[in-house]
């Protein structure tokens, strides 16, 4: 079974740019697809990029799509989500999931990480 692990959250002002990553261990990350979902207080989790196994190809919604990357290293066993011209609308807690479809919906994905906040100041 594939653990996750979030790093790179922190606090950052509006319009900044910021890598937050997802390590795996347990199970190399070529088997999944990966991706990256967030949830602010008292707001639905929300899709935000996915990427499939081999990282030939992304999703992303369209409120993420010009800002956001999404990108894979299987040989570090990690996956990036590459964020540019931050909103404070963009603040909330990052999770990494795992799974065996590319999909924009959370419940195809079965492993997910504890996640990573993202601060983003006005």
């Amino acid at each position: 079974q594939v653990q996750l692990l979030e790093g790179g959250g922190r606090l950052v002002q509006a319009g900044a740019s910021l890598r937050v990553t997802c390590t795996a261990s347990g199970r190399s990350i070529n088997n999944y697809y990966i991706a990256w979902f967030r949830q602010a207080p008292g707001k639905e989790r929300e899709f935000v990029a996915a990427i499939s196994r081999g990282g030939e190809s992304a999703i992303y919604p369209a409120s993420t799509k010009d800002r956001f990357t999404i990108d894979r290293d299987n040989a570090k066993n990690t996956v990036y989500l590459d964020m540019n011209s931050l909103k404070p609308e963009d603040a909330a807690v990052y999770y990494c999931a795992a799974g065996a479809y590319l999909s924009q919906d959370s419940h195809l994905y079965n492993h997910w990480g504890q996640g990573t906040q993202v601060t983003v100041s006005s």
